[in-house]
C-alpha cells in the first residue's frame, strides 16, 4: 500500500525490486491511491484488510511524508504472526493495538537493503520494498536490525458522547461513491437511541439538515440521502445511487453532530417586531 498513485513508475519499480529477491512470491495490492502524504488514511486502511489474510502475511506500507529524516524505517511482527514493513510514523498503530505487538526492529542491516547507493527520496524502492522482499524469502527477522523498545503512535480522532448527542468528525470519503465516512462506531452511535427508519436531525460542517436512518442505500428512493451504518463498523453519509460529496459540495475533514433522539437543535429565535 502507497500514495504513490498510478501515473508514474514508483509502483512497477517497487514491484520489480521485489520480484527480482523473491520471483515467486505472491504479491497483490491493497491500494496505491491512498491520498498523499496522509498517514492516518492508511492507517485506517490496514487494520481493515489484514484479518482477511494469514499468519506470516508481509504487509508493505509506504505512506512516508517524512523520507530522508530522522524517521526510522521498521519491521513489526504482530501477536498474529503478521509482518509490517513501513516507516515508523504511527501508520502501523490502530492495527497493532487491536492485535498487539509482538516485537519491532528498525532497518539497518545493509544486506536487507538495495545493493546501490540508498536514495534520500524514494525508501520505497531502495529499504521498505528490499526488506518485504527478504523477509518473504525467509530471512531471519531478527538480522535486520537493533530490536525497538516502542513506535511512534498516531493519535487517532475519536467521536466524543455526552448527555446532548456524539460529536464526530468526518475522516474520509468512501470513493469512488463519495460517501462520508465519520468516526463515529456503532456502539457509540446506538447510544443515541434512534431505529431504522428514523428520521435524524444532523449538523455536518455545523450545517443542520435530516436525514433517514438506512439498513442499505436502497432503503430510500434513488437521489435521496441517508445515514447508514458501513461495513467497518462506522456511521457513514451516502446519497443513492449518487456522490454525496460531489453533490453538497462536502470536504474532509469536517464534523458531524448528532444529538440524542429526545433532544432536537435549540431553535434560533427570531427577533420581535416593534
Amino acid at each position: 500500500m502507497t500514495d504513490f498513485g498510478t501515473a508514474n513508475d514508483a509502483v512497477a519499480i517497487c514491484r520489480a525490486v521485489i520480484f527480482g529477491i523473491v520471483p515467486e512470491v505472491r504479491l497483490t495490492d491493497i491500494t496505491h491511491q491512498v491520498t498523499p502524504f496522509s498517514i492516518e488514511e492508511a492507517s485506517r486502511f490496514l487494520p481493515a484488510v489484514t484479518p482477511y489474510y494469514p499468519a506470516n502475511t508481509v504487509f508493505l506500507t509506504v505512506v512516508d511524508p517524512g523520507v530522508g529524516t530522522s524517521r526510522k524505517a521498521i519491521i513489526a511482527r504482530s501477536k498474529k504472526g503478521q509482518y509490517f514493513v513501513a516507516p515508523d510514523n504511527g501508520v502501523l498503530t490502530p492495527t497493532l493495538d487491536r492485535d498487539g505487538l509482538d516485537s519491532a526492529r528498525e532497518i539497518t542491516n545493509q544486506n536487507w537493503m538495495i545493493q546501490a547507493p540508498v536514495s534520500s527520496t524514494f525508501h520505497g524502492r531502495d529499504i521498505f520494498s528490499p526488506a518485504a522482499a527478504h523477509l518473504a524469502a525467509g530471512w531471519d527477522y531478527h538480522l535486520v536490525g537493533p530490536a525497538l523498545p516502542e513506535l511512534v503512535r498516531l493519535t487517532a480522532k475519536t467521536a466524543r458522547v455526552t448527555d446532548k448527542g456524539i460529536e464526530g468528525d468526518l475522516i474520509g470519503l468512501d470513493d469512488p461513491f463519495g460517501s462520508l465516512i465519520t468516526d463515529i462506531t456503532r456502539e457509540d452511535f446506538q447510544k443515541l437511541g434512534y431505529v431504522i427508519g428514523d428520521k435524524v436531525p444532523v449538523q455536518i460542517n455545523k450545517k443542520p439538515l435530516t436525514l433517514q436512518l438506512g439498513k442499505t442505500f436502497m432503503d430510500v428512493p434513488v437521489g435521496d440521502s441517508l445515514l447508514y451504518m458501513d461495513s467497518r463498523g462506522r456511521l457513514g453519509v451516502a446519497v443513492n445511487q449518487g456522490n454525496y460529496a460531489k453533490k453538497f459540495n462536502v470536504e474532509v475533514p469536517g464534523t458531524i453532530f448528532i444529538p440524542t433522539k429526545h433532544n432536537s437543535f435549540p431553535k434560533v429565535k427570531k427577533p420581535k417586531l416593534t
